[in-house]
């Protein structure tokens, strides 16, 4: 039987979360929009076109959206060179696969963006497979994109843990069944990723990485 070790990657794997913020941020200010960046941050991990509708509801000129969308691509493709990993998500990835695991990544990032994300975890050969939400009829916090990276790997729902840093990674994750691990580096705090559905919280990919054998990774 597989074993699947699903990953979240901004804010997860890389430290990338505010810099969707400030993208996001600049992005509808530029089409006349004022949002918080609190209420931005919280968005973060949705798919593009529900991010939007999140911030700006349902009855916005939803027009605009891939004009958003194409703006915010631009300005946070700038970043591309230098996208930081979080400490040890390499290390992490890489225990896991010596350990048997299927490592796949759950994403609502495009296929530009995800090359620069893998680039800058630098842990391509501890990767199975990647699931967006460009795969799927709806991103998180649907359970489709988890469902769909425990096919692409043959793996049972309780033999898969989803590690996450938003409500919608323990959303989506606790909606498909699986053991969901939060991880406070996205900058969501502890108590909001229980109440979605976290079992257990760990600092960040080191942390968890320290802890493995306590962590579900270790009992599963």
């Amino acid at each position: 039987m597989n074993r699947a070790a699903l990953f979240d990657v901004d804010g997860t794997l890389a430290d990338t979360n505010h810099l969707h913020v400030t993208c996001w941020w600049e992005a509808l200010r530029q089409a006349g929009h004022e949002v918080a960046m609190h209420d931005i941050h919280r968005a973060i991990g949705l798919p593009g076109e529900d991010l939007i509708a999140h911030l700006l509801g349902e009855d916005r000129d939803a027009s605009e959206d891939d004009t958003l969308s194409a703006a915010h691509d631009t300005l946070y493709g700038t970043y591309f060179d230098r996208l930081p990993a979080l400490d040890s998500a390499a290390g992490l990835l890489r225990e896991l696969d010596g350990r048997g695991w299927r490592v796949v990544l759950v994403t609502s990032a495009g296929s530009t963006e995800l090359t620069a994300l893998r680039k800058a975890i630098g842990a391509d050969e501890a990767i199975t497979a990647t699931a967006s939400s460009d795969d799927v009829s709806e991103g998180k916090p649907a359970p489709d994109p988890v469902d769909h990276a425990l096919e692409l790997v043959d793996a049972p729902a309780h033999s898969a843990v989803f590690v996450g840093d938003t409500v919608w990674d323990m959303k989506a994750g606790t909606r498909a069944g699986v053991a969901c691990v939060g991880l406070l580096c996205g900058g969501i705090p502890r108590a909001d990723l229980e109440e979605a559905g976290a079992g257990s919280v760990y600092r960040d990919p080191a942390d968890l990485l320290r802890h493995l054998d306590r962590s579900p990774f270790g009992g599963t």
